[in-house]
């Protein structure tokens, strides 16, 4: 199997060592965590909280990742 192509967003490392190989690896783009960063996704990323929250104390949790 060949890997022709990686989109990262989390190293084992950050920051990232220089000697790392990822950094002169073809075809590897290496993005900074700024998915979050846009209003939007912050208000989408709190209303979720909220609602798994409310979810939650009335005995029906979801997005439940521990199972």
């Amino acid at each position: 199997d060949l890997i022709a192509c990686a989109a990262l967003d989390v190293l084992s490392a950050e920051p990232m060592r220089a000697n790392n190989p990822l950094l002169y690896a073809k075809n590897c783009y290496i993005t900074p965590h700024i998915a979050w960063a846009p209003l939007e996704t912050r208000k989408r990323l709190l209303s979720i909280a909220i609602d798994n929250l409310r979810s939650y104390l009335n005995n029906q949790p979801k997005n439940v990742v521990n199972l």
